[in-house]
């Protein structure tokens, strides 16, 4: 099953004298990249939510934003002046540097300000967390199912996607082969005239050792091993996608494995037609691995 890498999600609640927003948003990545802005003064909240992420998503680059307010209005912790300072003095300086380079940055509202990190002490630092950091856990699994929703449904649209792209390298692999006997008679047919020119034009040449070398070289343009593994990549791919739990990374190797061959098939071609095929492999599989980079 392909799952993307691309998610989102976001969600509100309301409890023990607080209110709350989610924002779960995921890119492509490598490996697995978490990055969670929490209030550091729920004790444990953060720990606990980078774990559940983790043992859920496996590739990605996952942000999870969370805006926690008493319900009177107040932030839930007391500004810190200095920290406020320091947020406000590192905004302007990003404002400057953006505008020298001519680019027009939008102004982070009141609430983006206190979220950042430091600017709210930890005023609550004395009080248990412990129930509101229970129901901020349960209230976390709504957003979750949708973020992981979000990730399937995109994902089946990315299977058609690849699907076809490895339905399309079948076919050209095909062409190549039904090209091959063609192509293996004028291979033969130069060969003879090429022997021929040798052994008329070399005094004391020894025509069997002459046959030799180019026996050698028809077998080092030879393609058929090559197209073979080009088919048993197509079966590896199909089966690959049918299987459960992240493929992208394997899937990846197998787009590397698909270009080899197809940079061989060209290379040792010495034939219009297939050179042709060769070069609409490799753009088909370029296509393919450009759609594998979005799988988990």
């Amino acid at each position: 099953m392909v799952n993307s890498m691309t998610g989102f999600a976001a969600g509100t609640g309301q409890g023990l004298e607080h209110s709350w927003s989610w924002e779960l948003r995921s890119l492509n990545s490598k490996g697995l990249d978490l990055r969670l802005r929490v209030p550091d003064w729920v004790e444990g909240l953060e720990a606990a939510l980078r774990a559940r992420l983790a043992k859920v998503v496996k590739r990605g680059s996952i942000a999870l934003n969370l805006r926690l307010s008493r319900d009177s209005g107040e932030a839930a912790g007391e500004i810190d002046a200095a920290m406020l300072d320091r947020a406000l003095a590192q905004i302007a300086e990003v404002s400057r540097a953006a505008e020298g380079q001519g680019v027009s940055l939008r102004q982070p509202s009141a609430g983006e300000v206190l979220a950042m990190r430091g600017v709210l002490a930890q005023a609550q630092q004395t009080t248990d967390t412990t129930a509101l950091r229970s129901m901020l856990l349960a209230d976390f699994e709504a957003v979750l199912s949708d973020f992981l929703d979000t990730r399937v449904k995109e994902g089946h649209a990315l299977a058609d996607v690849l699907h076809r792209q490895v339905d399309e390298i079948d076919r050209l692999t095909l062409d190549a082969e039904t090209r091959l006997p063609e192509r293996a008679e004028k291979a033969r047919a130069a060969l003879r005239n090429a022997l021929a020119r040798v052994v008329e034009n070399t005094d004391g040449a020894d025509p069997d050792r002459v046959a030799q070398e180019l026996a050698v070289l028809a077998v080092k343009s030879d393609v058929t091993e090559e197209i073979d593994r080009l088919r048993t990549h197509v079966r590896a791919a199909r089966d690959l996608l049918g299987a459960e739990g992240p493929i992208g990374r394997k899937l990846d190797f197998l787009t590397q494995e698909f270009n080899r061959e197809a940079n061989t098939l060209c290379s040792k071609s010495q034939d219009v037609a297939l050179t042709g095929i060769g070069l609409d492999l490799k753009a088909s599989i370029d296509q393919m691995r450009e759609q594998v980079q979005n799988v988990e």
